[in-house]
Order: structure tokens, then C-alpha cells, then sequence
């Protein structure tokens, strides 16, 4: 791999596409040439990088010669396309979207827990789903001390999980309410100003969504535990930005909250924000914008043996993608 690599975004325009320019930026990765791709629209359009104004390409098949890294944040339809061009033409893909993250011959990776997994790579890698990336970063150090057998979670999804249009439907339902006026919906299927919606994603046969999966499938990867199974209900909230999940937690070895939390405070890329008798536990407005994920609110679960409880936050658009893709990034160049 290229010391100084040229590296290209895909989906540059939307709303993870600029956090992994500031991010790329912000971590000082060693961008030897930046390549901004995105749809026909896009095209023309300038972004900041490093002070300078670089302009936005059309992504066409023929994109990819001499890019050495592609960080794909354009939705499945267009990462299934162009990820196999990409890769075929030599290049990195580290992939946002959810179409190769089951794929057996694809590592799904989140660096602080299997960052050795990018060396199996056959030209693409692929990014976690959000919500089961914040939910590890507090899960997975507790299950290499105590081994975690299965988890019962509630989620509470900020709109920007959706898009800069559901971010636009808030404020404007929030606006809506507040003086008066009818509310208008486009994004979701129920107002979600001042209400939540206990629908993220599409429903399946089962009666849960393809969301709720995500998490005890993709956990079972990442984690390499096969055995892992999760019951989740993941729920819409009217936040801007940051994803919670209340988890409670079953493991085969015995666990106190003492030796949570001197698990927990050891963990990279977590903050234990844990005072109660001061308020202080992991906040949505709090966790946005930083690279850490929050865990709290930690207590022993009174409904099940060896069971622990606590609410971790973090924010989507960074852990659950940008930073987490960049890290894949910094994870290849360091092992390779």
C-alpha cells in the first residue's frame, strides 16, 4: 500500500461523505491526492479539503485507475455497481453500506475490536451498521472479559441515520407544531416531531426489521462469536444526531459492576459518563460530534443471572461510519 495513497469518496456530496473528508482531515491521514466522486447532479460541485476547494467528479466505471483507497458512503445499489470495478481496478473499497457486510469473502471490521481482520481482504472491506457499532464499543471489551451469550437492547436512532432529508422534516414538523400549522410528512410514514417510531428499516417475515437483525448478525461476525444472539427493538426519536441503545446484557462468567467498569474505562475509543447522583450519564447532544462512544448508566440486570445493564451513545455519522471508515483506512496502512 502506497504510503502517501490516493484516495477517493464516493458519495462525497451526502451527508457521511463530508464527515469522512473532516475526518480524513481532522486525524491528519496521509492523503497523497483526494479524488471527490458522486452522482451526475453532484458533479461540479466544490468541497473543503486541507484549505483548498476540490471539485466533485461523476462516478463512472472508469474512476478508479490509480486510486488506492475508495470510501464508499453512496447507498447499496451504487456499492454493489461500482465496489467490484473498484476493487478490480486495484483499489481498496471500504464500503458504508450493508450490501457486502454478510458476504463470507468480505471482512466487516471495527479496528478497536478486529482490526486484524483487514488483512484478509480480497479488494473490498466493509463498514458495521451504525447502531451495532456504537452497541460493540461498549459490549465487546465486557465480552472478552466475561463472555457475553445474548443481549436484549432497545435503540434510539437519531433522524440523520436517515438522511439530510429526515433532518430537514424534523425541523420543519418542530416548526410545524410549534405555530400551528398542519404536519407535513415525506421521510417517514408518522410524524416524528415529538414522537417515536418503533420502525428502522423494512419489516421482515419475522416481525423484525432488517435493522434489528443487523445487529445480532453482524455481531456475530465481528465479535467472531457465532454463538451471540440479540433481541433488539430499534426505535426512531426525534434527536438530530447520535444513536443510544439501552442494553441488557447475559454472560457465562460472573460480572460486577466493579469489574465492568474497570473493563470499561480500559476500552479504546469509550468514555464512562456514569455519576447518577450528579446527572451524568451518555447523552445524545453530548456524544455528537466526538469520536468516542459514552457508556452509563451501568447496573447489575435484577432479571437475569450474570446479567448487567447500561445505555451507551454515540454518534452515527462518525463511529457508526466516517471514523470507523477512516480507521479501516489507518488499520491498512499500518498493517501492510
Amino acid at each position: 500500500m502506497n504510503r502517501t495513497p490516493h484516495v477517493a469518496v464516493v458519495g462525497a456530496t451526502g451527508a457521511v461523505g463530508i464527515e469522512m473528508l473532516k475526518t480524513l482531515e481532522q486525524r491528519k491521514f496521509p492523503v497523497g491526492k483526494l479524488t471527490l466522486l458522486a452522482s451526475a447532479r453532484s458533479a461540479g460541485k466544490k468541497l473543503a479539503f486541507q484549505d483548498r476547494q476540490q471539485e466533485v467528479r461523476e462516478l463512472t466505471p472508469a474512476s478508479f485507475a490509480g486510486i488506492d483507497i475508495a470510501l464508499f458512503s453512496a447507498g447499496g445499489s451504487i456499492s454493489r455497481e461500482f465496489g467490484p470495478i473498484a476493487a478490480k481496478a486495484g483499489c481498496v473499497v471500504i464500503d458504508n453500506s450493508s450490501a457486502f457486510r454478510m458476504d463470507p469473502e468480505v471482512p466487516l471490521v471495527v479496528p478497536e475490536i478486529n482490526g486484524a481482520d483487514v488483512l484478509s481482504h480480497k479488494g473490498i472491506i466493509a463498514n458495521p451498521n451504525c447502531t451495532t457499532a456504537i452497541t460493540l464499543m461498549a459490549l465487546y471489551p465486557l465480552h472478552q472479559a466475561f463472555h457475553v451469550k445474548r443481549i436484549f437492547a432497545s435503540s434510539y436512532q437519531a433522524v440523520s441515520g436517515t438522511g439530510a432529508k429526515a433532518i430537514e422534516e424534523l425541523e420543519r414538523q418542530v416548526s410545524q407544531v410549534v405555530n400551528g400549522q398542519p404536519v407535513t410528512r415525506e421521510v417517514y410514514p408518522h410524524q416524528i416531531a415529538f414522537n417515536v417510531l418503533p420502525h428502522v428499516d423494512s419489516f421482515l417475515p419475522s416481525g423484525y426489521t432488517k435493522e434489528e437483525m443487523k445487529l445480532e448478525n453482524e455481531g456475530r461476525k465481528i465479535m467472531h462469536h457465532p454463538g451471540f444472539r440479540a433481541s433488539i427493538t430499534c426505535v426512531r426519536v426525534p434527536v438530530y444526531r447520535a444513536h443510544s441503545v439501552a442494553v441488557s446484557a447475559e454472560f457465562e462468567k460472573p460480572v460486577t459492576v466493579e469489574s465492568a467498569y474497570a473493563v470499561l474505562r480500559k476500552a479504546p475509543g469509550l468514555d464512562v459518563v456514569d455519576e447518577p447522583s450528579k446527572n451524568l450519564y451518555p447523552l445524545p447532544l453530548q456524544a455528537a460530534e466526538r469520536y468516542n462512544c459514552q457508556v452509563g448508566r451501568v447496573r447489575m440486570d435484577c432479571a437475569m443471572e450474570n446479567g448487567l445493564a447500561f445505555w451507551v451513545s454515540g454518534d452515527q455519522l462518525l463511529k457508526g461510519a466516517a471514523l470507523n471508515a477512516v480507521q479501516i483506512a489507518e488499520e491498512l496502512l499500518k498493517r501492510s
